[in-house]
């Protein structure tokens, strides 16, 4: 990279930026470590680390643990920054400070968000689904006061799934900020398919991968992007009979990745098609109505999908079997 484009970079980065020799000398700090650190670069720049940040211990062990690491960096003002070391190649030690403090704040208030809506919203509903079960057993029940009953059951079971993941809609459609760093999309999916095998082994579902190689890069979420794919997935296994196969596929080229997920499962009918993305959508098939599920899964996924730029659909035969694919924006390596 031209020096110029580089000095320009070090000095308008709002991230923070240090240098030190190989002995630990302090060789440069950019204005954006000099805002976070809350010290004018003059005063650390020729001295040696330990003497500078000898009360920032994780600022410290950055500096002197070999190799690339990656950790939390008390800041002054309560803040907390992402900090990441590496080595160049000259033996110089380089430190960036990523400031995530709103970020944490963000997660931190989202989670009491969802464990609140958790107990408060899914104990009462699991008390109606007990209540329900006591009455069946009260004595005999005409056929509609079992079919009611049997309604109830499943409202409440929907409403006991959707409470987690209404949160989680909630904070994505309000613009909660997503990560956008580099990924390698067959890790993802490596983890996805390693935490649904159980799934899939319980139902002696075989899943079949196929995936160009090499796939291009991602710019986005990891964890939203293992998001997508497991919903997805586990989607294809929950519809499918038992002793079926489910073809993951996975390719791309410098602009876009897709991936599909096809199955041959219970499919979509014709005038649900357009639906299945909508919020609270479920089939009103029976041998869906059967299956757990609060009809946000698929919403969740294709507002993720939006928020990285990209796009997801569906295509069906009923009684044969669905294909959902995603496409998400790539980066050519």
């Amino acid at each position: 990279m031209d020096a110029l484009v580089c000095d320009f970079i070090f000095r308008r980065s709002p991230d923070g930026i240090l240098i030190a020799t190989a002995d630990g000398i302090i060789a440069d700090m950019n204005p954006g470590a000099a805002v976070l650190l809350g010290i004018p670069p003059e005063s650390v720049i020729g001295s040696h680390t330990s003497k500078s940040f000898h009360n920032n211990p994780a600022l410290m062990a950055l500096f002197n643990r070999p190799g690339d690491q990656t950790l939390d960096v008390r800041l002054p003002r309560k803040r907390l920054a992402s900090g990441v070391a590496s080595t160049l190649a000259d033996g110089r030690r380089i430190v960036l400070l990523h400031d995530v403090t709103e970020r944490r704040d963000l997660d931190s208030r989202r989670e009491a968000l969802s464990t609140t809506m958790a107990h408060d919203l899914r104990n009462p509903i699991s008390a109606l689904a007990g209540y329900a079960d006591l009455v069946a057993r009260t004595g005999d029940l005409n056929h509609d006061q079992t079919y009611f009953l049997q309604r109830v059951r499943q409202t409440a079971q929907k409403l006991h799934d959707v409470a987690g993941e209404l949160v989680d809609l909630v904070w994505l459609e309000a613009g909660m900020p997503l990560k956008h760093i580099p990924i390698e999309f067959r890790p993802v999916l490596d983890a996805v398919i390693e935490a649904l095998t159980p799934l899939a082994e319980n139902k002696q579902i075989t899943i079949i991968v196929s995936v160009q190689d090499p796939l291009p890069l991602l710019i986005g979420d990891p964890d939203r992007i293992h998001q997508v794919l497991y919903k997805v997935l586990h989607n294809a296994l929950l519809y499918s009979d038992e002793e079926q196969i489910v073809a993951v596929h996975a390719w791309g080229d410098d602009q876009q990745l897709y991936c599909s997920v096809a199955d041959r499962g219970i499919g979509i009918a014709e005038d649900e098609l357009d639906l299945v993305f909508d919020r609270l959508f479920r089939s009103k098939d029976e041998r869906v109505l059967a299956l757990p599920g609060g009809g946000l899964g698929l919403t969740i996924a294709r507002r993720i999908v939006q928020r990285h730029g990209g796009d997801i659909w569906a295509t069906s035969t009923f009684g044969r079997g669905s294909t959902f694919t995603f496409m998400l924006p790539s980066v050519k390596t």
